[in-house]
């Protein structure tokens, strides 16, 4: 097996081991979103809360040039140690929604 079809199904295991949870407030649903296509993978939440809509981007995470850019994460713990914990490389994990600034203090 190639090393993008390993990240590919590393990265959509971890999101659908998010989406088994259940939100701890609300009447919210979990929806993995996959386009393997393009390589774009998300988690949304979408429901209601205390009467209010509650929809949104929970994960989103792009494979490209061999490495895994997460654009966004909004878990309360991170996705980024799941995806090493499942083999993909620290090296090969780019935390896309960090500035230049903040990737050189993270180093």
């Amino acid at each position: 097996m190639d090393t993008s079809q390993t990240y590919r199904d590393i990265v959509k295991q971890v999101i659908l081991g998010y989406a088994q949870l259940k939100p701890s407030h609300g009447d919210i649903r979990l929806d993995p979103v996959f386009d393997e296509t393009r390589d774009r993978y998300a988690l949304m939440q979408v429901g209601w809360d205390r009467g209010r809509r509650v929809r949104g981007n929970l994960i989103y995470v792009v494979l490209q040039d061999g490495c895994v850019y997460i654009e966004y994460d909004g878990m309360e713990r991170s996705i980024t140690e799941d995806l090493m914990n499942q083999g993909i490389p620290p090296n090969k994990i780019v935390l896309a929604f960090l500035s230049d600034t903040e990737k050189v203090l993270v180093v």
